[in-house]
């Protein structure tokens, strides 16, 4: 049998004290964020077992874990969510956990409003939201669910709900500035501003850029990319484009990016040498466009791992932290963007 791995083994591999390890582990104060990140990384690699997941674990206690995603976000393409739900449902295993999928109907969310069924039917001990949903839904699943609750990729400022976000704001930031270091001045963003708190937030990430190179936010340029009322951006959307074109634009989702490219292509645009665009999420369904996109990855594994960790804590009735935890991603450069 493999020997058990004990907190002074971490400490000892990251030159650290015991104590340093498990206040990481814990979430307790006096451990800079970047320690915290590399003990815990490190403790999963050596398959640390706290002694209540060890106990857990002995028992064999599993859950039954609810996932809830509105229609909304599964479109006629592979959805960033099904990636995300997948994520989730691999790491829920990898804790002896199980995953039920229920995809909610507009019908559902907007005039039945009633509980989900694996609510109703008592199947699950704790529920996972990837997505925002209509204020007066998601009102009614805080107020009448009866298990514990995290959201996925989205947080509400109206409810004091534990929460897993990507650095939409930072991330936006750094895809914007990327543009300006290669020398563009012109740019426009693309996404419908309040549809949902990440398209708002990279908006203010790419404010935030504009701002510290001297650039001023131009109205023309703040480009809608779907329906405010319903999200779709089907065959009777179209994009509304400046007169005054910009050099480059940056998108809130490479989805947005790569049908944007299409659009530019058949006005006669080329991408990247008339005019460049960048993403976000670094996930697009093969054939939406022929371009590789650049665009900030998001890291979809560790959003999961903290969301399942997170979740499991709170059906255990463990000591956690509390809150909306942000999780970093990366730039990936791609072909889509021109120096000038």
């Amino acid at each position: 049998m493999a020997k058990a791995v004990r907190l002074a083994d971490i400490a000892k591999i990251l030159n650290v004290s015991t104590v340093t390890v498990s206040k990481a582990l814990s979430d307790q104060k006096g451990v800079s964020e970047e320690m915290r990140d590399k003990i815990k990384q490190l403790a999963e690699e050596m398959g640390y077992q706290s002694p209540s997941e060890a106990r857990r674990m002995k028992e064999r206690k599993s859950y039954n874990i609810g996932i809830i995603i509105s229609d909304r976000y599964l479109d006629q393409y592979e959805s960033f969510y099904w990636k995300m739900y997948r994520a989730v449902a691999t790491k829920a295993i990898s804790k002896e956990c199980f995953t039920m999928l229920e995809v909610l109907s507009a019908e559902a969310e907007q005039e039945r409003r009633e509980l989900p069924r694996l609510l109703q039917e008592n199947k699950v001990q704790g529920v996972i939201i990837i997505g925002l949903l209509k204020e007066d839904y998601l009102n009614m699943l805080i107020r009448d669910a009866q298990v514990p609750m995290l959201f996925l990729d989205f947080y509400d400022k109206g409810h004091d709900c534990d929460c897993v976000v990507t650095d939409n704001f930072y991330g936006m930031y750094k895809v914007t500035d990327y543009l300006f270091e290669m020398g563009h001045k012109d740019i426009a963003y693309v996404g419908t501003l309040l549809y949902t708190g990440s398209i708002t937030d990279r908006y203010f990430g790419y404010a935030k850029a504009l701002l510290e190179h001297g650039q001023q936010v131009r109205e023309d340029w703040v480009i809608e990319d779907r329906n405010l009322s319903d999200g779709q951006r089907g065959d009777d959307f179209e994009f509304r484009l400046p007169e005054q074109m910009p050099t480059a634009f940056v998108c809130n989702c490479d989805l947005t990016a790569g049908i944007l490219i299409n659009v530019l292509e058949k006005k006669g645009y080329r991408v990247p040498e008339d005019i460049s665009v960048a993403g976000f999420d670094n996930f697009i369904h093969p054939g939406i466009c022929n371009v590789e996109i650049t665009s900030y990855e998001v890291d979809i594994k560790e959003m999961a791992r903290k969301a399942i960790n997170t979740l499991i804590k709170k059906m255990n009735g463990e000591s956690y932290k509390q809150g909306i935890t942000v999780v970093d991603g990366h730039m990936v450069v791609k072909s889509s963007v021109k120096r000038i």
